[in-house]
């Protein structure tokens, strides 16, 4: 399925049965053939309202998706092409301040082709008021997911769909700021579909038809869980896994154990900690690095927590800004975050440097230090340099003891010290990296006076 369902389908497919509420819309009054009095516009919107039983090409309502109640914004490409004039914008701003009054979450299901041509320049600015509903409920704490069908293009990709917190898209979906009638002739097509974007870190993840119910629901009852809340505590340092026992004896000794392959990694710590979890993915700038940054939301005993997670791997500057991401959206949302710091360092090679590694660690440095919700840090393998410190909470961060943290990886240390490879433990003896001795310079927390 591509997506191809008609507003009232796509309803039925996402709410719970027979919860859906139509909400009132706004009246206007418009020339005839709408504000260019372009020839035949009016008989071109009756054929629509004919043949789709709709009268504008949105459709707006409350509903609960598996449980969670939310304003649902279905789009109905059979009428015009789903595009936005005039009259779609009344009903998307009246959405929107109805979802505010109301305290619920927003949920545009995007099925269009642009702005309305025979609106010309009065369409095209329905675009800054969306933008604007947007940011009024962003603004307000509300979260967005939007759900991307076939096809969604133009000014409704660049603000309803690209701007939502969390993006979903269904199989196969043709998705891109170009419609298929204007792009180059020359553009390859696999680059605007769902897929496309969610490989190039614009979307979070693609969900069958079958799934999405399930999926969009779990998203919010996660977003929703920091809502109307008293100020969120902070999440739970999570046990240590796997420990081999014993603090290390040695500055060597610990640079061993953390970077020991049988070491738990992220992934299960992940999985011990929570009891359901969703991902995000991408950092909206065109990247990903699901190989060393893990981010998303779950539940764990019964709250819900976002977590970022490093995975061992050096953290690529996508994982960077996927992370500050995530921050900055459990801050706005009033959710805790918990980090997980496990990486040699940040990636250190010529695309890393081209794609912006030194932006992306001072953004996530920044949204670390400004964040208003709490946020805890584990260091659960290596912490190396700025790389691991940008993800750690000052003052409530944990070590486990098959850990280091350090200003510098010990055989860097040694190379600019001009030692040879012999000296490289003596070396990390020196940079006391050991837990305990981070403990006893007061940069991480303890337990009872022992690292956790």
């Amino acid at each position: 399925m591509t997506g191809r369902a008609n507003a009232r389908e796509i309803l039925n497919l996402v709410a719970d049965t027979g919860t859906f509420t139509e909400l009132p819309y706004p009246h206007r009054d418009s020339a005839p053939d709408g504000p260019l009095r372009w020839p035949g516009y009016d008989a071109s919107r009756a054929r629509a309202a004919e043949r789709t039983g709709e009268s504008e090409s949105v459709v707006c309502g409350t509903a609960a998706v598996e449980g969670t109640r939310a304003v649902l914004i279905a789009f109905e490409f059979g009428y015009l092409g789903g595009s936005l004039g005039e009259r779609t914008g009344d009903r998307l701003e009246s959405a929107f301040t109805h979802a505010r009054e109301h305290r619920l979450p927003v949920v545009p299901l995007v099925a269009t082709g642009g702005s309305r041509m025979q609106e010309g320049m009065v369409a095209l600015t329905q675009l800054q008021r969306v933008a604007r509903q947007s940011a009024l409920t962003r603004e307000a704490g509300l979260p967005q997911v939007a759900v991307l069908r076939d096809p969604t293009t133009g000014g409704g990709w660049a603000t309803l769909g690209a701007g939502a917190d969390i993006v979903l898209a269904l199989p196969g979906a043709q998705v891109g700021f170009a419609g298929s009638r204007v792009r180059p002739p020359d553009a390859d097509p696999a680059a605007y579909t769902a897929e496309a974007q969610v490989a190039a870190g614009s979307a979070d993840a693609v969900v069958a038809p079958g799934e999405l119910r399930r999926t969009l629901g779990g998203w919010l009852r996660l977003l929703m869980g920091g809502t109307d809340a008293p100020p969120p505590e902070p999440a739970p340092v999570p046990e240590a896994l796997g420990t081999v026992g014993g603090l290390p004896a040695s500055g060597w000794d610990a640079v061993r154990r953390a970077r020991a392959a049988d070491r738990p990694r992220a992934a299960r710590y992940l999985d011990a900690y929570f009891t359901y979890r969703l991902a995000i993915s991408g950092d909206r700038c065109g990247g990903t690095d699901r190989d060393g940054m893990l981010c998303g939301f779950g539940e764990h005993r019964g709250r819900t927590v976002a977590f970022a997670a490093q995975t061992g791997a050096a953290t690529r500057p996508a994982g960077y800004r996927t992370a500050t991401r995530l921050i900055r959206l459990a801050d706005r949302l009033g959710i805790p975050v918990l980090t997980l710091v496990d990486t040699p360092g940040a990636a250190n090679d010529a695309a890393a440097e081209r794609q912006g590694a030194g932006a992306a660690i001072a953004e996530l440095f920044g949204a670390v230090a400004t964040a208003r919700t709490p946020l805890t840090t584990l260091v659960i393998g290596e912490g190396g340099s700025g790389g691991a410190l940008a993800l750690a909470a000052p003052g409530r961060t944990w070590a486990v003891p098959d850990s280091y943290f350090s200003v510098i990886a010990p055989e860097l240390a040694a190379a600019i010290l001009k030692r040879p490879p012999a000296r490289v433990p003596e070396t990390a003896g020196q940079l006391r990296i050991r837990p305990q001795d981070v403990a006893e310079l007061g940069l991480i927390r303890t337990r009872d006076g022992r690292t956790p």
